[in-house]
């Protein structure tokens, strides 16, 4: 296992591009396998959770071709659709959180298919019912294993239909989606999500040959066709990166530039941050963020304490959360962040009060942080990733902070962010990969 040395107090400067983003790879690289042509995908983030999923396919004898760390093609003209079965998919699927998204190509195009018990992050339940509901209403059957933790999905031919989703599930949309496609008749699928990764799954499915009609809003209308054909795609940058580099620039006093940062699709990312007083340029398609000494959060306009919190797309996006809690830590002023979807994304906060943050966890969901207004910096300490998005709030923390940190468990910020410290190094940052 790895860990990060960090040695923080350092300013950094330059300028860091974002990665693909890694929520939209899932879906569209799951997607290749319904078409035996050739899918090209371009700006694929290089991270554990995007090439597991690409060693999973190649398990299943869909031809790989790595043309680059970020560019690969993909032909699903020969499926093993067999190898579902096997010790060796339930063993790596399971690892794997977004495996669930080949439940819908594979159930669309070969008629079965198994959903392994979501893997990945520890940051609460993570349901799969949008998901197995939305398969049955299109007319496929399920059998759950108890003893390998199984979903087992079969149809005779999927069939249009109309539902209202209980939720607006990303991955639960994008499943139902591309089943759907190749189903019989006319699908809706109302209280959908429509959050750009939806959107850039819907461009790609038309430029393929499917019909879909209501891309961008939470009502899709989906006619099925026979069968898609092979195209082209490029991923966009990912948003929680940016928001990401965001956080760091703010907290470490840094002067950083964001290139290419896909101004367009970050929605309200960019002003949730102005909130919190961060300062911000844009210059075409980058994000330029000035060296600032303090940040002042901003109050309602009865005074009351700025709130946070998450919210279906075009609403705040959850994963930055953990991004807002570390950088109001040296803000001038309280934040309430109210997590509302995962009951236990929350529980890393002890790390930074560790580190001398003022945070009170008010229960699962609420934390208030109290500024600290630049009057003491936080100190290095041992801790460990618990998450993703965590993993890398942490990181920021350990930027920002006096004396050396050690982070373990880096796994989990490895499946997330690809590089993440060569990329910080060439802005400037003190921090070591020890084995």
């Amino acid at each position: 296992m790895s860990i990060f040395e960090v040695r923080g107090g350092k300013k950094l400067s330059g300028e860091i591009t974002p990665q693909g983003a890694k929520n939209e790879a899932l879906q569209i690289i799951s997607a290749v396998l319904l078409t035996p042509e050739e899918v090209l995908i371009k700006n694929i983030p290089d991270i554990i959770d995007v090439n597991l999923l690409i060693e999973l396919l190649q398990e299943m004898n869909v031809k790989v071709n790595r043309i680059d760390r970020h560019t690969c093609s993909f032909k699903a003209d020969d499926v093993h659709v067999d190898y579902l079965q096997s010790e060796a998919y339930h063993k790596k699927s399971g690892r794997l959180r977004g495996s669930v998204m080949l439940a819908g190509p594979l159930l669309a195009r070969f008629k079965k298919a198994y959903l392994p018990k979501p893997g990945g992050d520890k940051i609460g339940r993570r349901r799969l019912d949008t998901h197995i509901i939305g398969f049955q209403r299109l007319g496929a059957s399920y059998n759950y294993d108890e003893n390998t933790g199984f979903f087992k999905l079969e149809t005779s031919g999927l069939k249009g239909t109309y539902m209202l989703l209980d939720e607006p599930s990303v991955t639960g949309t994008a499943n139902i989606l591309m089943a759907a496609v190749l189903a019989e008749g006319t699908t809706t699928i109302y209280n959908a999500a429509c959050e750009p990764y939806i959107q850039q799954l819907c461009k790609m499915l038309v430029r393929m040959g499917a019909k879909i009609d209501g891309i961008s809003s939470n009502m899709l209308i989906i006619h099925g066709v026979n069968e898609l054909k092979g195209t082209e795609h490029t991923m966009l940058p990912d948003m929680i990166e940016v928001g990401s580099f965001i956080g760091l620039a703010a907290m470490t006093q840094s002067e950083i530039t964001i290139k290419n940062a896909g101004i367009n699709e970050l929605g309200i990312i960019p002003e949730k941050f102005q909130q919190l007083g961060i300062k911000m340029n844009f210059i075409g398609d980058d994000i330029h963020i000035p060296a600032q000494e303090t940040y002042q959060v901003t109050k309602y306009l009865d005074g009351a304490i700025l709130s946070i919190y998450d919210h279906p797309w075009p609403g705040f996006t959850p994963d930055l959360l953990s991004i807002i809690i570390v950088t109001a830590i040296q803000a001038n002023g309280s934040v309430l962040v109210h997590q509302k979807m995962f009951e236990s994304r929350l529980f890393f906060v002890d790390k930074l009060i560790e580190m001398g943050a003022q945070i009170i966890l008010c229960d699962p969901h609420r934390a208030v942080v109290i500024g600290l207004e630049r009057e003491q910096q936080l100190r290095g300490i041992t801790m460990s990733s618990p998450d993703i998005r965590a993993g890398v709030a942490l990181l920021i923390a350990a930027l920002s902070a006096t004396g050396k940190s050690v982070i373990q468990n880096i796994e989990q910020i490895d499946r997330g962010y690809q590089f993440i410290d060569e990329r910080l190094r060439s802005l400037g940052a003190d921090i070591r990969r020890v084995e």
